[in-house]
C-alpha cells in the first residue's frame, strides 16, 4: 500500500467534477494515490471519466469537489505547468507551422527544453522537419505532439489515448520510447488507453475508473498475484463468494468460470490459472455489479 506521506505523482481526495449542461457527475468521490516514477494505465469504459480526470490533472478543468495534486502542486499553477506535460486527444497544433517551427515554439515556451529528445522523436517517425503540420497524417501529427511533450522534459506526462491513430508498429515504437524516458529520467506517466494487451508489458500501476469512481489503484504485479481464474462445478459458487471477491463469473451448464480476488487459500475442486492483466481489467469493466455487491456483503458478514 502507498502511505499518505509517500512521494506521489498524483493524489486525489474526494475529487468530483459535474457536467455543466447535463447536471450529472463525470467523477465523484475519487480517492487515489499514484506513486512517482510509475507508468500508470488509466482504464475504463467510454464515458467513465478518463479524459475528465486527465484534464483535471493537467489544469484544463477545475474540480467541483475535493482536490487533486500533481507532484504535490495544484494543477494549472506555474509550478505544475513547468513540471507537467499534457497530450490530449485533439493534439492541438498549428497546421501552417512546419515541424521545425513547432519545435522552435516549444523551445521558446519551455526553459528546460531538450531539443535532442524532441527532434529524435520526430526523426524516428521519418517526419521531415520541413514538412507542414497540416499536411501530415494523423499518426505523424501524434508524433510531433509527443515530441513537444517530451522536449519539455516533464516530471509527469499525461497522455489521453495518444496512440489511437497509430499502427501497431508505431505504437510499439512509441511505447518503447516512453519506457526509455521513464527509466532514464524517472519520469512518471499516466496513460489512458483502450489497447489493453499493450499495457501488460509497459505499465506497472493501474488506475481503473468505473462509472465515474475509482475502483482500482494498485501495483500491476500485485494485482495479478491477488487474482485467480477458476473453473469448477457450479454448485461451489456460494461457497466461493462467501470467502473471496467474485469479480466476474459465467456459468455454462454445470460449469462455473470465475475471476476472483483471493482472500486466503482456495477451498474446493478448482482448476486454477493466473490471469493476465488484461483479463483482470476486462473482468472489472464488465457489467457484473450484482456479483461483487453480493460477494462484499457475504465477506463482511463472515468477518
Amino acid at each position: 500500500m502507498t502511505g499518505p506521506d509517500a512521494p506521489a505523482a498524483l493524489r486525489a481526495t474526494g475529487l468530483g467534477f459535474r457536467y455543466r449542461k447535463r447536471g450529472g457527475w463525470a467523477l465523484r468521490d475519487c480517492e487515489f494515490t499514484v506513486p512517482s516514477g510509475r507508468i500508470t494505465a488509466l482504464v475504463g469504459r467510454n464515458g467513465a471519466g478518463k479524459s475528465t480526470l486527465l484534464h483535471l490533472a493537467g489544469g484544463l478543468l477545475r474540480a467541483d469537489s475535493g482536490e487533486i495534486r500533481v507532484l504535490d502542486a495544484a494543477p494549472g499553477t506555474p509550478e505544475a505547468r513547468a513540471r507537467v506535460a499534457v497530450l490530449t486527444q485533439d493534439k492541438p497544433l498549428y497546421p501552417r507551422f512546419t515541424v521545425a517551427d513547432t519545435l522552435r515554439m516549444g523551445e521558446k515556451l519551455n526553459s528546460s527544453w531538450d531539443r535532442a529528445a524532441a527532434e529524435r522523436t520526430v526523426r524516428e517517425g521519418g517526419i521531415p522537419l520541413t514538412a507542414r503540420v497540416g499536411e501530415l497524417s494523423p499518426g505523424q501529427r501524434t508524433r510531433v505532439a509527443l515530441a513537444l511533450a517530451l522536449g519539455k522534459r516533464p516530471e509527469l506526462l499525461l497522455l489521453d489515448e495518444p496512440m489511437a491513430d497509430l499502427d501497431p508498429v508505431a505504437r510499439g515504437e512509441i511505447m518503447a520510447a516512453l519506457m526509455a524516458e521513464a527509466a532514464d529520467r524517472g519520469m512518471s506517466i499516466l496513460l489512458s488507453s483502450h489497447v489493453l494487451p499493450e499495457l501488460e508489458q509497459t505499465c506497472d500501476w493501474v488506475l481503473l475508473l468505473r462509472n465515474g469512481r475509482i475502483e482500482l489503484s494498485e501495483d500491476a504485479y500485485a494485482l495479478r498475484e491477488s487474482h485467480a481464474m477458476l473453473t469448477g462445478h457450479a454448485d461451489q459458487a456460494d461457497t466461493l463468494a462467501a470467502r473471496h471477491t467474485v469479480v466476474h463469473r459465467r456459468t455454462g451448464g454445470r460449469q462455473l468460470t470465475a475471476l476472483v480476488r483471493q482472500h486466503g487459500p482456495l477451498h474446493g475442486d478448482w482448476h486454477v490459472e493466473r490471469p493476465k492483466l488484461e483479463d483482470i481489467l476486462i473482468g472489472y469493466l464488465q457489467d457484473d455489479d450484482m456479483v461483487r455487491s453480493v460477494a462484499a456483503e457475504r465477506t463482511e458478514a463472515a468477518a
